[in-house]
């Protein structure tokens, strides 16, 4: 019975462990629960308007290397629409990079 437990106990730890490294993982200095806070405002049809959630995140974001991933294909195979994301920094009243 302990054995059983001790494996139970080791898993739990796992699992806590997998959804803290998620959460520290981030993308052009954009962590991961900005990014998912940004996704309703750039996922089509009828995107609503940005959080502030979203902005805020936004707004401590690298821009530049947000701007790299413009053309990429990732962004629409994760259902997110590249020109819905450029207007972002603009929505957010951030100010958006001259070469994106």
């Amino acid at each position: 019975m302990k054995g059983l437990q001790a494996l139970i106990l080791a898993m739990v730890m796992v699992m806590v462990m997998a959804i803290a490294t998620t959460d520290a993982q981030s993308i052009c200095n954009m962590p991961a629960s900005g990014l998912m806070a940004c996704k309703p405002a750039v996922t089509p049809p009828n995107p609503p308007p940005p959080t502030s959630t979203c902005c805020s995140a936004l707004s401590h974001a690298n821009m530049r290397c947000l701007c790299s991933y413009k053309n990429s294909k990732l962004l629409p195979s994760l259902g997110i629409d590249p020109n819905l994301a450029m207007k972002l920094p603009s929505l957010c009243k951030l100010p958006h990079p001259a070469n994106c």
